[in-house]
């Protein structure tokens, strides 16, 4: 009975709230009405928020199963602003990619928000990657990435005094950014504009009753309890409009506990685990620009990033992690330990470009999870914006496979969303 009252109290006792929720009760479990929920308040799910109520006039509401915003795959990442060169054109990736790097950079030149825009260096060190540099550059250009220019090995070593290739593609418009502060920025206007974030709150799952979604929310730490065989017991139901699954990591996962969707809509999940490396013992940074390897699989390679101090650090890796089951992926049950022992497998990836990196100059920084839908080895995966016409539930998108760019795109995805919904 705690947990309802404290729970209830948190949606729908707050003053500014009233107007927004009405309440009934039903089977013993208070139900509140309300405009529109978004479920998660990573990067994505706040541009979401902000966009829904500061240009669509909408009610909302975040709820957020951590103590605070951005705790998930938003603060664990290399904090780049991506050009928009390495996707399938007209992709939304490439799509959403270009178009949310220039409402981003406008975004922070008006807003204060830290970045810089020092460019980045795709580097080809063998022979057998020139042909790939040249597709990453006929690529780039087909998705309308300014500026894009193939460089000598000399002229890109001139540039980089401490790097090594043959040859290299020059993104003048790629970037670095505080994310954080971005992800208060963006929280600010949304609240400013009446949106509510709830935070130690989870959807535990929904269920239909004609075209209303019910949405069954829980005290996060209710969560121990819960098993994949169980939906749980809800501390709250709410009844929403409108509905955005932007859970990240638990995106898909939330999804298939949504009794009323078709399983079969709701792509598999992977995770893909990367470690960054810092650069230690050193008190001027040898680069001043991103530098970027040949892509790999499941990702971009182990890249050179710098904070916005000048700071250096090196990666992600991609190790596929296995056994994530779905209860565990929505308890955000994920090792985040970096292992010192993997500095082995980075020190001859970046002496690739790098052949100066001198023995223990590597000290272990932090690790992200990506949120993929495709697995070791699968072709291109897209974002996935589902909406009405993928899953067949009104008011309902659900966002699978937001990983990189997903930063860069988060304001473009927003809009997106959002246009998907104004007919609601």
């Amino acid at each position: 009975m705690m947990k309802l009252k404290k729970l209830s109290r948190n949606l729908a006792q707050i003053p500014s709230m009233r107007k927004k929720f009405s309440s009934s009760a039903a089977a013993g479990i208070q139900k509140e009405k309300t405009d529109c929920v978004v479920i998660g308040a990573g990067v994505v799910g706040i541009a979401v928020a902000r966009e829904l109520c500061l240009n669509h006039n909408r009610n909302v509401l975040v709820i957020e199963s951590a103590s605070t915003f951005g705790t998930g795959s938003s603060s664990r990442n290399s904090e780049v602003i991506h050009g928009g060169i390495y996707y399938p054109p007209n992709s939304l990736k490439a799509r959403f990619c270009v178009r949310g790097r220039r409402l981003l950079y406008e975004y922070c030149k008006e807003h204060g928000i830290p970045h810089k825009q020092i460019g980045k260096l795709i580097v080809a060190c063998g022979h057998e990657e020139l042909p790939k540099l040249n597709y990453l550059l006929n690529r780039g250009n087909e998705n309308g990435v300014e500026g894009l220019r193939m460089m000598k090995g000399s002229d890109a070593m001139k540039l980089e005094p401490e790097l090594q290739c043959l040859k290299a593609l020059w993104s003048p418009t790629s970037g670095i950014i505080d994310s954080h502060s971005l992800m208060l920025s963006l929280m600010g206007e949304a609240e400013t504009h009446g949106t509510i974030f709830s935070y130690n709150s989870t959807v535990i799952g929904a269920h239909m009753e004609g075209n209303q979604i019910n949405l069954h929310i829980s005290e996060t730490k209710s969560l121990k309890n819960l098993d994949s065989k169980s939906q749980g017991n809800p501390d709250i139901i709410l009844l929403p409009k409108l509905v955005v699954n932007a859970a990240g990591l638990t995106s898909t996962a939330l999804a298939r506990r949504f009794n009323g969707i078709n399983h079969g809509v709701i792509p598999q999940s992977y995770y893909a685990r990367g470690c960054y490396f810092s650069l230690s013992n050193i008190t001027v940074s040898p680069f001043k620009h991103l530098i970027y390897p040949i892509p790999e699989d499941g990702g971009l390679g182990v890249h050179v990033t710098l904070d916005l101090d000048g700071n250096v650090k090196f990666g992600p890796d991609v190790e596929w992690l296995s056994d994530i089951d779905d209860i565990s992926s929505m308890q955000n049950n994920f090792d985040y330990t970096v292992c010192a022992d993997r500095a082995n497998k980075f020190y001859p990836a970046i002496r690739r470009y790098y052949p100066s990196l001198n023995d223990a100059s590597l000290q272990p920084a932090y690790a992200g999870i990506r949120p993929k839908i495709a697995g070791p080895g699968d072709a291109f995966s897209d974002f996935i914006i589902q909406g009405e016409e993928g899953h067949g539930i009104p008011g309902l998108v659900n966002l699978f496979g937001i990983e990189s760019p997903g930063l860069t795109s988060s304001m473009a995805i927003a809009e997106h969303v959002a246009a998907k919904l104004s007919r609601f």
